[in-house]
């Protein structure tokens, strides 16, 4: 499928290696801890302005290769862990979180999460059910469609394999995975 993705707001950890690293991990784990603690943020004395009730929105992860092209190797590989944010968050709301969240979490070192609006642009995407392994099926159905559509991918710097990952792997059978998989793209 076709979409142009808009403009979102995003906590971002970025790293390198293996995704079952330690690295890694501490990353998510960062990302949820700010990610909630955001959304307690109404219970403070400085509710944001434009708070509204919301869900935290599901881990996703830009995907990336110290080489050029597939590498299965994975301490090869570059990310960024991400968790997207509503719109009434601010750099002051998350330096406030990130302080709350010190106290309460002090072995997390939380100076490398940063707030970020992300702009992917025109995309092709495809929700790849089964296990992570697999994805390169989906991913081959993607060039298909381009090839079809008159289309080219366009990975860049920031435009990398995007993933959202609707199912939790310690809860999920790895058959029954969910995960949006999402490719920048340009017209011929």
């Amino acid at each position: 499928m076709l979409v142009e993705v808009p403009p979102m707001l995003y906590l971002m950890v970025d790293g390198k290696g293996d995704p079952d690293g330690e690295s890694y991990q501490l990353a998510v784990q960062k990302l949820y801890a700010l990610s909630y603690g955001i959304k307690m943020s109404k219970m403070g004395e400085d509710k944001p302005d434009g708070y509204f009730e919301y869900v935290v929105p599901p881990l996703e992860g830009l995907w990336d290769s110290v080489t050029v092209g597939y590498d299965l190797n994975r301490n090869n590989w570059i990310w960024t862990s991400m968790i997207r944010q509503p719109d009434f968050v601010t750099e002051d709301l998350l330096d406030r979180v990130k302080e709350q969240t010190a106290k309460k979490k002090p072995e997390l070192d939380l100076s490398d999460v940063r707030l970020s609006l992300f702009e992917e642009g025109l995309c092709v995407q495809i929700l790849h059910i089964g296990p992570y392994r697999t994805e390169p099926e989906s991913v081959a159905r993607m060039a298909a469609f381009l090839e079809a559509s008159g289309l080219t991918e366009n990975f860049d710097d920031l435009r990398k394999h995007h993933e959202i990952y609707l199912s939790d792997p310690r809860k999920t059978a790895p058959e029954k995975m969910k995960t949006v998989l999402r490719h920048p793209v340009k017209r011929i």
